[in-house]
């Protein structure tokens, strides 16, 4: 995998993961047996294992190998590996800026962004989405043609709670039952992940970038997202909206035509074949006024 920072410093690290998946679906019998793997009810079954008190045991090995900084995390004893991986960071290792005009990273993670043709679609790798499968729901995808969708991909070593990135009125929750395939990019050479896997996202009607829809979805062993707000309500920038359990994660942003001037980076890197690293709260654009 390939990344750059905001300083533009480049990165290529290549896990014994990545190697294993690129392996797996290069085969048709690799991907049969993925495709079991990323059954809802293993999703389950993993679940049980890493909510037991005997899962913590794994903490400390799983935080030394990924090169988990715990300073930056609230000083407790955890309870079982989940109770680890949605763990809360110290209120002053993530900065939210002042500025209204600035629309913030959700999560940690890695960013890609890709125009969203007239037709509502957009291209990860091999896979076409449109946003009306995505979102099940045509009439809502009509808005953003022409817009952007930006894809924050958390990884296991990436913090696990994410915020609302703009101020504004959220609509319900929506939720789409779906498969747990793993969010990695080698995976979307071969399954348009983001359109089968489980997902929920509501739409945000805010203050200064159009209507914002934020979606958050599944991946491989993290069959539950826990939303704090599921009704109609104002929420703040900065703010938690929920958290992933354990496994990698994606979030979604769709924005409309001419609402938000993305930052350029963005675009350069994922042409260039980079995801772009970021932090929770930096800036992913600005207000187009």
């Amino acid at each position: 995998m390939k990344y750059r920072d905001r300083l533009g410093n480049e990165y290529e690290h290549t896990t014994e993961q990545d190697r294993f998946l690129a392996d797996a679906y290069e085969s048709v019998v690799g991907r049969a047996l993925m495709k079991l793997l990323c059954n809802p009810v293993f999703s389950k079954v993993g679940r049980i294992v890493l909510e037991s008190e005997l899962s913590a045991k794994a903490v400390k090995w799983f935080a030394d190998k990924n090169n988990i900084d715990m300073s930056e995390y609230e000083d407790k004893e955890y309870v079982s590996f989940n109770d680890f991986f949605t763990r809360k960071i110290k209120a002053d290792k993530r900065f939210v800026t002042k500025d209204d005009n600035i629309l913030i990273s959700p999560s940690d993670g890695k960013v890609s962004a890709y125009r969203i043709t007239a037709d509502s679609r957009f291209t990860v790798k091999n896979s076409v989405y449109s946003v009306a499968s995505l979102l099940r729901d045509s009439k809502l995808a009509k808005r953003y043609e022409g817009g952007t969708a930006l894809i924050i991909r958390l990884s296991v070593d990436d913090y696990h709670r994410y915020c609302y990135p703009c101020n504004g009125i959220k609509s319900h929750n929506r939720f789409i039952n779906g498969m747990l395939h793993t969010v990695n990019p080698v995976v979307s050479e071969y399954i348009p992940v983001y359109k089968e896997n489980s997902r929920e996202y509501t739409m945000i009607r805010s203050d200064n970038f159009g209507d914002v829809i934020q979606m958050e979805v599944g991946a491989l062993l993290v069959g539950k997202i826990t939303n704090a707000h599921k009704d109609v309500c104002r929420v703040t920038r900065g703010e938690e909206k929920g958290y992933f359990e354990f496994g990698g994660s994606t979030i979604i942003l769709l924005l409309e035509q001419d609402k938000v001037n993305v930052s350029a980076d963005l675009f350069e890197n994922t042409k260039e074949d980079f995801e772009t690293k970021v932090k929770q709260g930096e800036a992913l654009g600005e207000a187009n006024v």
